[in-house]
């Protein structure tokens, strides 16, 4: 197992008192625990304000956990900040890539920091990466405002890889792209995974790219796991209402789309969180039991966290 991550929780600070002592908190996870294969791709998923890019940020090291551990290679990752093997490709070009400095530089930077190459080594792999990616020698003179937003995309996922990671966590790694450059970039990331072996950890609220590259999902609502298992059975035989709704959610083309599990209102605020089930004031199955707090239980190859369901004796 390439990354395990047990009890993951992330608490971020609100108010303070006069002496500067937090006395609000926002709680963005509760004891998130998943497992990632070596050469697999997991997917996260959910609405905006769930989690997933808290779960990003901690796993690349830009946030510390609140509590939780995590582990790589079955070993204990006390700071993912100083774990070459780790990189993440951020969602937005635009505010990842440093507008004073040229594609080079970007690209170069983690090498540098990281002196263990020489100089000449270290603009061989720059240029070697850079054409990996479909770009060409002359953009690494250039600076970011004078690139497409999809060349943007490729530069940021060369910065990346220019370490050579064995996991790269892609937080929305289209969303900020036209439609006609999302497919060529999806397909760049499938090639780049078979040549360089790489495991990824994907985070995005579109389902078919999930349907398309995930081999396990896990679905995430107000910082908790909702169902977790391979993508197959979350796709085709969702358990979970939230899950369905989401599904439900995406557009069929000649098709009505309003059903029974479509999501209503908005996702509650996590400064006040419903009290029992976190889904219960948008469920459309919600009943009695709901005021209770559900546990994730494990049933038919997958964990579920809902009432409708009872745990496996």
């Amino acid at each position: 197992m390439l990354l395990r991550v047990e009890n993951l929780s992330k608490s971020f600070p609100v108010e303070f008192s006069v002496f500067g002592k937090p006395t609000k908190f926002l709680r963005a996870l509760y004891e998130v625990s998943f497992e990632v294969e070596a050469g697999s791709i997991f997917s996260i998923v959910g609405e905006s304000g769930s989690g997933k890019s808290t779960i990003a940020r901690i796993l690349s090291g830009i946030y510390k956990a609140s509590g939780g551990q995590i582990f790589y290679n079955e070993k204990p990752l006390e700071d993912p900040s100083k774990n070459r093997d780790i990189q993440m490709v951020f969602q937005d070009p635009d505010t990842s890539l440093d507008p004073r400095k040229t594609v080079s530089f970007i690209v170069e930077e983690g090498l540098r920091i990281q002196n263990t190459v020489s100089k000449r080594e270290r603009r061989r792999l720059v240029l070697d990466i850079v054409r990996s990616v479909g770009l060409t020698e002359e953009v690494l003179v250039k600076y970011p405002h004078q690139l497409s937003g999809g060349q943007k995309q490729r530069v940021a996922i060369a910065r990346s890889l220019v370490l050579k990671p064995k996991l790269l966590i892609l937080d929305e790694p289209t969303s900020a792209l036209d439609v006609s450059v999302q497919a060529q970039i999806l397909n760049l990331l499938v090639e780049l995974k078979e040549r360089y072996q790489l495991t990824y950890i994907l985070i995005t609220h579109d389902l078919k790219i999930v349907n398309h590259l995930s081999d396990h999902t896990m679905v995430m609502y107000l910082g908790q796991i909702m169902e977790i298992g391979r993508t197959e059975d979350i796709i085709h035989k969702p358990l979970h209402p939230y899950t369905k709704a989401l599904l439900e959610s995406v557009p069929k083309p000649g098709l009505d789309n309003l059903s029974k599990f479509s999501i209503k209102g908005e996702i509650p605020s996590p400064l006040n969180p419903p009290k029992g089930c976190p889904f219960k004031t948008r469920c459309p199955l919600c009943f009695e039991r709901c005021q209770e707090k559900p546990e994730l239980v494990d049933l038919d190859n997958r964990k579920v966290r809902c009432h409708l369901y009872k745990r496996e004796v």
